[in-house]
C-alpha cells in the first residue's frame, strides 16, 4: 500500500511527514487507499461519544463504502501506536475496513513501531475478527477489550 522508497508515492502521500507526524486519519473507499491526512492533535474517543454516536445514528445515512480509522502516537509512549476511532457508515464492506486496517499497519512499520493498541468498545467487533487480523488480548482483569498487535523490531 504505501511504498517509502520515495517521498511521495502514488497516492500522494509524504513518507517523510508521515514518519514524523504523530497523529493522522487514514481514508479508505471502495477498498482503496485515498489519502493519509495528518492531524495537529489527537483523536479522542470515549464510551460516551461512542454510546451516543450509536443512539443517534451518526453513521448510518452514511452511503459510501468509505472508512475512516484514526491513529495516535502518543508523546508519552513513543514506538506504539493508539487506534482510538474507526468510522464507517452501513455501506462500508469488510474489504474497505481490512484496507484501512492494512494501512495502518504499514504506518506502523514505516514509523518503527513496536505494537498498535486499541480497546474495541463496539460489541460488533468480534474477538476473533481482531484475532484474525494479528491482535491479541490484554489486560484481561481491566474493564473493556483491550488489544495489541506486535510487530517484530
Amino acid at each position: 500500500m504505501i511504498r517509502s522508497d520515495s517521498t511521495f508515492n502514488e497516492t500522494g502521500i509524504d513518507c517523510e511527514r508521515l514518519s514524523k507526524s504523530r497523529y493522522g486519519l487514514i481514508e479508505v473507499v471502495d477498498g482503496q487507499l485515498v489519502g493519509i491526512k495528518f492531524r495537529y492533535w489527537p483523536k479522542t474517543a470515549s464510551r460516551f461519544g461512542v454510546w451516543w454516536s450509536e443512539l443517534i445514528g451518526r453513521h448510518r445515512s452514511e452511503r459510501q463504502d468509505r472508512c475512516l480509522l484514526y491513529y495516535n502516537e502518543p508523546r508519552s509512549c513513543p514506538g506504539f501506536l493508539t487506534l482510538p476511532f474507526i468510522e464507517s457508515g452501513r455501506q462500508a464492506t469488510i474489504r474497505t475496513v481490512f484496507s484501512a486496517m492494512d494501512a495502518l499497519d504499514d504506518v506502523a512499520r514505516m514509523k518503527n513501531c513496536r505494537a498498535i493498541v486499541c480497546e474495541a468498545a463496539n460489541p460488533r467487533i468480534s474477538d476473533r475478527l481482531l484475532v484474525r487480523r494479528g491482535y491479541e488480548r490484554q489486560m484481561l482483569q481491566a474493564k473493556g477489550r483491550h488489544f495489541i498487535k506486535r510487530f517484530e523490531s
